[in-house]
């Protein structure tokens, strides 16, 4: 299949798709997510956030890092300016909130710029045999034998050590002849309540599909994962959502 040529974009959709206003896209949904622990607190759970995803924006390596920078004048500017940041918090105290927050609350604002790139016809460059290809894949997050949280899954060592992780479960949009990729909302594989065994990628795969399906209805959606997922209720399971499977 021919690479679409690359075409300029119309001044108006520049605008609507530039930076700063997908950043403000953001920061306007996080607005809406309730926040935990709203007394008492130093920083707002919207600058927080902002400053979360201006950690990647930015491309710092970690969140040390960032906490080292954060009071610099050039980066408090950007902050303010690009992100709307009034007062960025520091790393732990980055962390403790951050882990108060739902993670299902921060779909919103990948569902609403895909969504708005995709009426857009931005993301017609990444159809590949009539389809958006989906990758679906696990990935490491956290894990430690001294801290541990109620969503937390547990695994034994063969030396009989205990410890605890959290997983994610990723989907990202790809094309053979493209070198970007675009992020869907990811699937925590997490401890679930009122579950007595740990959660795995099959039962995060779940829940994902369901919520991309629901949440993009009318993208035609091809799914590349790996063998482990050839099984009849995987693939009955896309079936209804009329989702291809790609191995």
């Amino acid at each position: 299949m021919k690479k679409l040529p690359s075409r300029p974009l119309p001044n108006a959709l520049n605008q609507s798709v530039s930076a700063p206003a997908l950043l403000n896209q953001a920061c306007q949904a996080f607005e809406k997510i309730p926040d935990p622990c709203r007394y008492g607190q130093q920083f707002s759970l919207t600058d927080v956030l902002m400053s979360g995803l201006a950690v990647f924006c930015l491309k710092y390596p970690s969140l040390l890092k960032f906490d080292e920078h954060r009071n610099e004048a050039r980066i408090r500017a950007n902050l303010k300016a690009l992100d709307g940041v009034q007062q960025a918090p520091c790393d732990t105290q980055m962390r403790s909130m951050l882990d108060r927050v739902d993670p299902i609350e921060v779909r919103a604002p990948f569902i609403q710029i895909n969504q708005r790139l995709y009426e857009r016809d931005i993301l017609e460059g990444f159809r590949y045999l009539g389809c958006f290809l989906i990758s679906i894949d696990g990935t490491g997050e956290f894990a430690s034998s001294h801290i541990h949280c109620p969503q937390c899954c547990t695994r034994q060592h063969r030396n009989g050590e205990i410890s605890d992780y959290h997983q994610l479960l990723g989907a990202v949009m790809v094309h053979p002849d493209q070198k970007q990729v675009i992020p869907l909302f990811p699937e925590a594989i997490t401890h679930q309540d009122g579950q007595t065994k740990n959660d795995c990628e099959a039962n995060a795969s779940k829940r994902l599909l369901k919520a991309l399906r629901e949440a993009f209805p009318k993208w035609p959606l091809r799914v590349v994962e790996d063998r482990l997922s050839a099984n009849g209720l995987h693939i009955k399971l896309l079936k209804e959502l009329l989702v291809t499977l790609f191995l």
